[in-house]
């Protein structure tokens, strides 16, 4: 395969806005050791990805770098030692950044090879939600069949892989969604309760459907006052994972509050999880045979050019996204 020397990418050399994205001509990465050098056919933006740009996520790569986490394409070149690929087969890959570029490099141990009926854009909407929901319901949130899962944002990319892989799971999920536009496509995914996150009874009909009991997880991204509220939809021996906090908002909460209902609190971050060869095989093994059957799909959003990748931060911010919003090269 001929390569060329220099590719289109989005560049952030200050952090801040949808502003800082400039494009940009860049050379052409070269894969380390371990790693591929990847042709990029479509990329899924998160949340993370804007709070990279504004230097507000947990790492944070130096300047100027090219953002974007996930991404699919074909691989176009092989690093030293690895050989359990090949040039031209398609995958999905998970990485702390370069993304935003018509090529991007990935350490093998975050790819993902593709079930043919996977699209592109369908690739590209699968790594960071797909891993990160099964890690919180399963791995760390050690959920059970015939259990309640509460799932907040349940319309998003990474609400609709979590209510896909809990029936697959076998739980009962309750799908929290800001219009009833969104409610559609929830129930469409087989969510059992779908209800607006607006309602002031919002947590007496979450008990409610729950026989006021309460509920065994809840799946939290919005932060602030609403985790208080999420601990409040608990029941006993509950647990509240927190996925992200969308809200900046600061919670207040009584410690007695989680004894009284020997409850638990367990933060959800990926990067760290992907580390572990162990992990990620066992969430692979329990994925990709779902994905290959079409027993869950991945749900396409809104599609951007890459040199629109402003504009594609200017409609996540405004809420109104369903799926996972996609930028192609």
């Amino acid at each position: 395969m001929t390569l060329p020397s220099t590719m289109k990418a989005i560049q952030v050399s200050k952090f801040g806005g949808p502003e800082v994205l400039e494009s940009i001509e860049l050379p052409l990465p070269h894969p380390r050791a371990g790693q591929v050098l990847i042709k990029v056919e479509a990329i899924g933006l998160n949340f993370a990805d804007m709070l990279n740009v504004a230097g507000r996520y947990f790492t944070q790569p130096p300047l100027p770098f090219v953002p974007g986490m996930e991404f699919s394409g074909t691989v176009a070149a092989l690093g030293e030692g690895v050989t359990h690929l090949e040039i031209g087969q398609r995958v999905a890959a998970l990485g702390g950044s370069g993304a935003f570029a018509e090529y991007a490099t990935a350490h093998t141990a975050g790819l993902l090879p593709l079930p043919s009926s996977l699209s592109a854009r369908e690739a590209a909407a699968l790594p960071i939600s797909y891993y990160t929901a099964y890690f919180a319901l399963k791995t760390l949130g050690h959920a059970k069949a015939g259990e309640t899962v509460l799932v907040q944002a349940a319309a998003g990319a990474l609400g609709t892989a979590s209510i896909q892989l809990a029936k697959q799971m076998g739980l009962k999920v309750i799908a929290l969604a800001s219009s009833e536009s969104k409610l559609e496509l929830t129930r469409s995914l087989g969510a059992d309760v779908n209800l607006l996150n607006g309602r002031a009874d919002l947590l007496e009909a979450v008990l409610e459907t729950s026989g006021g009991e309460g509920v065994d997880i809840v799946l939290e991204v919005v932060g602030g006052e609403k985790f208080v509220q999420s601990v409040g939809m608990l029941r006993s021996q509950g647990r509240v994972m927190v996925i992200g906090s969308a809200s900046g908002g600061t919670a207040h909460l009584d410690p007695l509050t989680l004894m009284g209902k020997n409850a638990t609190v367990t933060g959800v971050w990926l990067t760290p999880l992907t580390g572990n060869a162990d992990l990620m095989r066992e969430a692979g093994e329990y994925l990709i045979p779902l994905l290959s059957s079409g027993k869950v799909k991945p749900q396409v959003g809104e599609i951007f050019t890459l040199e629109n990748a402003g504009k594609a931060f200017e409609f996540m911010s405004s809420r109104a996204s369903v799926g996972k919003i996609i930028i192609e090269p």
